[in-house]
């Protein structure tokens, strides 16, 4: 793939005055953000604070009205959200995308087709490639359903259909990885198995996410940015976050009850 390096304290994704207006209403306004390579930066923030629509704006799924999004220094203005996988960011959405029919392995390795140089040749038999099968397994054994390949992945748990997800996302071999809410709806157990598995695949890669449960944020962000009515109020490190009296009153002292 087209990649460039990923070098560690670098910005890995810049936002530069970044606007969303859908007619007259404004959901992004002036969001500015910097996020080094190899860091792990949690987005929080109350419903409705355009957390979705600005990881939409940062893979091109919405043009922005203002403003620049830029991956490892390349303008990513008229691109389209294809061409930005392949210069290195992925992502994941709210809802689990998967082919459901297919199976668990079947998944992965549709995942891996382009990155693995097989592109338009649809002569090739993939079935026959002992690389791609191989990537594939690695893969698997990397999300802990190496014992559920040949299941239809429709029948997996919600808890692996995620991961799966997850698997689907890095198996191109993105450095930018976008995930989000990863644990929504996940039960204590599911969510400590899901954490741990992010933790894993995201080792020496950026790892940008969106997430309402705290006990996530905090245990797995380098740093946390929050946004509210799109605008971003604070950003750093999750103690200074925790201990901004903005951040207290505006979102994270109720978040923080509701866990409780």
């Amino acid at each position: 793939m087209n990649m460039a390096p990923q070098l560690v304290g670098y910005p890995a994704l810049e936002l530069e005055n970044l606007h969303k207006s859908f007619g007259k209403a404004e959901i992004i306004r002036g969001v500015d953000l910097s996020v080094a390579a190899g860091e792990r930066h949690a987005i929080i923030g109350p419903n409705g604070a355009g957390k979705s629509t600005l990881f939409n704006l940062i893979t091109a799924r919405f043009p922005a009205t203002e403003g620049k999004v830029r991956l490892h220094g390349t303008d990513l203005a008229g691109m389209a959200p294809y061409e930005i996988n392949r210069l290195g960011l992925s992502r994941s959405f709210q809802i689990t995308n998967i082919f459901p029919r297919m199976s668990v392995f079947e998944n992965v390795r549709c995942a891996l087709l382009w990155s693995m140089g097989y592109k338009y040749s649809f002569w090739k038999i993939v079935s026959r490639s002992r690389a791609l099968t191989e990537a594939a397994e690695d893969i698997l054994d990397q999300i802990n359903l190496l014992n559920r390949r040949e299941l239809p992945a429709g029948v997996l748990s919600y808890a692996e259909q995620r991961a799966l997800e997850i698997g689907i996302t890095i198996a191109g071999g993105a450095d930018v990885i976008m995930l989000d809410e990863p644990t929504a709806g996940m039960s204590h157990s599911e969510t400590d198995y899901i954490v741990d598995l992010i933790r894993k695949v995201t080792e020496n890669k950026t790892l940008i996410m969106v997430e309402h449960d705290m006990g996530v944020v905090f245990g797995l962000a380098d740093r946390i940015s929050v946004l509210v009515y799109g605008e971003i109020i604070a950003s750093g490190t999750p103690e200074d976050v925790r201990a901004d009296p903005k951040v207290q009153e505006a979102y994270l002292g109720a978040a923080l009850e509701e866990e409780h």
